[in-house]
C-alpha cells in the first residue's frame, strides 16, 4: 500500500517544483495565502505550513506588505559613485533586460520643470527585468535639445550616460520609502500599496548645470542602498544625509 503524502508537504513539493523549474522566478511575489488556498483547495493553515517548510529550505520568504515571494539575494546599490542601474547589475553578475514602456517628448511640469526648466523634454519610461522578473521602473527626462537625436531603439540598448554628447559631473539623489501606486504595482507585478524604494536623481554636467532628471522605483524586497560613512571630527552626521524638516514631504511616486 502506497504511503500517504501529507497534504501540506504535497503542496510544498508542487511549489518547489515551480521554483526550481523557473516557473516562479527569483523575487517573484507569490499569490496570496487566500489565492493559494483556493488553487490547492486547502485551508490557509495548510498553505501556511507548506510555505513555512519552503522558507526553512531557503526557497521563499515573506515581508510585511508583500506577503510571500521567491527568495532572492537583494541587489546592493552603492551610493559612493555616479553609476547607472545597468552598471550596478553588471558588477553583481545579474542578468538584466531593459524594456522601454514609453518614449515621447512632453511638456515639462512639476519637479521636472523645476530641475530642467520649462519647455519640452524627452521622457523615457523603462522597466528593468532581472533574472526574468521585474526589478524596477525608471523614468528619465532630458531637455529637448539633448534628446533630439535619440530614438527609441537607442534608449533600448544604451544608457543616457552613454548617449548624451556631454560629460557628466555630479548628481544629487533623494530617497524615500513609499507605497506602490496602481501603475507601478502593475509594472512591477507586486500588490498595490507594497513598500517600494523611490529615488529622485538630478544629474549635472561638469559645469554643474542639471541635464538629466530621473525617478527610480524598486520593490523593497529586491534591493537596498549601501554607503560607506567615514568618521569626521567636525561633523556628527554625514554631509550627504539630512533630516526632513517638520511638514516637509518627499515627492511621491
Amino acid at each position: 500500500m502506497a504511503s500517504r503524502v501529507i497534504r501540506y508537504k504535497a503542496i510544498a513539493n508542487q511549489l518547489r517544483d515551480q521554483i526550481e523549474s523557473g516557473v516562479l522566478a527569483a523575487g517573484q511575489v507569490l499569490p496570496s495565502e487566500s489565492e493559494l488556498s483556493a488553487t490547492f483547495a486547502a485551508s490557509r493553515v495548510t498553505i501556511r505550513k507548506a510555505l513555512d517548510e519552503l522558507r526553512a529550505l531557503g526557497l521563499v520568504d515573506s515581508r510585511q506588505g508583500f506577503g510571500w515571494f521567491v527568495a532572492t539575494d537583494r541587489l546592493q546599490q552603492s551610493l559612493e559613485v555616479l553609476d547607472t542601474i545597468e552598471g550596478q547589475l553588471a558588477e553583481s553578475d545579474r542578468a538584466s533586460v531593459r524594456e522601454v514602456l514609453s518614449f515621447a517628448f512632453v511638456d515639462a511640469d512639476g519637479w521636472v520643470a523645476e530641475k530642467l526648466g520649462e519647455g519640452k523634454v524627452l521622457e523615457v519610461v523603462r522597466r528593468h527585468l532581472v533574472d526574468g522578473g521585474p526589478f524596477g521602473r525608471i523614468t528619465v527626462w532630458c531637455g529637448e535639445e539633448l534628446g533630439a537625436d535619440m530614438s527609441k531603439s537607442d534608449v533600448e540598448t544604451n544608457t543616457f550616460h552613454d548617449l548624451l554628447p556631454i560629460s557628466l559631473g555630479s548628481a544629487v539623489q533623494t530617497m524615500a520609502a513609499l507605497a506602490a501606486d496602481a501603475t507601478d504595482a502593475a509594472i512591477l507585478e507586486i500588490p498595490e500599496g507594497s513598500p517600494v524604494l523611490v529615488t529622485h536623481r538630478v544629474t549635472c554636467d561638469v559645469a554643474g548645470v542639471p541635464v538629466l532628471a530621473s525617478q527610480h522605483v524598486f520593490p523593497g524586497h529586491l534591493t537596498e542602498y549601501v554607503v560607506d560613512l567615514a568618521a569626521t571630527s567636525d561633523a556628527l552626521s554625514p554631509q550627504t544625509l539630512r533630516m526632513v524638516e517638520p511638514g516637509e514631504t518627499t515627492r511621491s511616486a
